[in-house]
């Protein structure tokens, strides 16, 4: 017989865990299905040692620690949980959907897509030689474990949010840190910029790599070149970090047997977090609506929003509580 779920929650990252979280404290039969091995999506794959400084209650705390947090936020109910499991087809039904992935086909009677920016991909730098370093190790993308950076002269490439983190993240550390950007202002939170320029970082702008070469004693030589001149100047450092952000891919929901309004490929939500399509709600990093600020915060509200909206349309008679006060379990530690 085909399981049959009250919720299923597709996308394992920050967003779609704590609505699995806040469907178990409804008592709600969930599924939460992860496309990568592991739950915690971009933050657990790419950004583990980041601080990270939108969550309320914690003044700092690093990517890894809140996913496990939350992992343990998990723990408290019997949520069904399965990793290594792409959605490659979501059909409407008479009672819902048919959730397809490659174990098989489950019904489910509504569906939060939780998938962020969907399947991402570094940003490459654009250099004709880039491949032969990323297989040297030299050119990276993210900082899965900045210990591997101690001691080092290190290169951070980008001017956004992500960098300048992963800049001041490594500035411990590191024997020296230098960010370049292409551009004299950083697009970065305005608090972050302060931080910046009051750490040792060095900073170069406006300023944009031209080529990739080794050193005789086997170091990377980054040759710069000043926006808007000819000259072209060296850097010889351990490591190139380029954070110039994700190009996102969501040919998987593009491909479902749902036709789901889109506003420049974000999904299109109201302010209960429904979608076009009824029974079909979406939360994070990939949906839009007026406001919408792209922040692991802004989608820990939106869970919510969505798992009592499904509740209060699909089983009425299972009363929700009305305030943050009423929220507790037998269980809990006092």
């Amino acid at each position: 017989m085909t399981e049959t779920y009250d919720i299923t929650i597709i996308g394992g990252g920050p967003a779609g865990m704590f609505a699995a979280f806040y469907a178990g404290m409804r008592n709600a039969k969930t599924q939460l299905l992860e496309s990568l091995s592991d739950l915690g999506g971009q933050v657990n794959a790419l950004y583990p040692e980041k601080t990270i400084l939108d969550v309320a209650g914690f003044p700092a705390i690093q990517g890894r620690d809140l996913i496990a947090a939350q992992r343990q936020q998990l723990a408290q109910f019997p949520l069904t949980i399965k990793t290594n499991q792409p959605v490659t087809n979501l059909v409407p039904t008479a009672d819902g959907f048919a959730v397809t992935t490659p174990a098989g086909t489950t019904q489910s009677t509504a569906v939060i897509i939780a998938v962020g920016n969907g399947a991402f991909t570094p940003r490459p730098l654009n250099v004709p030689n880039g491949e032969q370093f990323e297989q040297s190790g030299q050119l990276v993308y993210s900082v899965p474990d900045k210990d591997a950076f101690r001691g080092q002269r290190v290169l951070v490439a980008g001017g956004g949010d992500s960098a300048i983190d992963q800049a001041l993240m490594l500035e411990p550390v590191a024997q020296s840190v230098t960010l370049l950007h292409r551009r004299d202002q950083f697009r970065g939170l305005e608090h972050m910029v302060d931080l910046l320029h009051q750490s040792r970082v060095t900073v170069k702008t406006p300023y944009l790599i031209r080529g990739l070469a080794t050193t005789a004693d086997g170091a990377l030589d980054v040759t710069i070149k000043p926006v808007g001149q000819a000259d072209e100047n060296h850097l010889v450092v351990d490591r190139l970090l380029v954070s110039y952000g994700f190009t996102s891919d969501y040919h998987v929901i593009e491909g479902w047997d749902v036709a789901l309004d889109r506003t420049r490929r974000l999904i299109a939500v109201d302010s209960a977090m429904a979608t076009s399509v009824p029974g079909i709600y979406a939360i994070g990093d990939g949906v839009t609506y007026p406001g919408k600020q792209p922040l692991i915060a802004t989608a820990y509200g939106e869970a919510p929003l969505a798992v009592h909206s499904i509740m209060d349309q699909f089983f009425p008679d299972r009363r929700g509580p009305i305030h943050s006060t009423s929220l507790h379990r037998p269980d809990a530690t006092k």
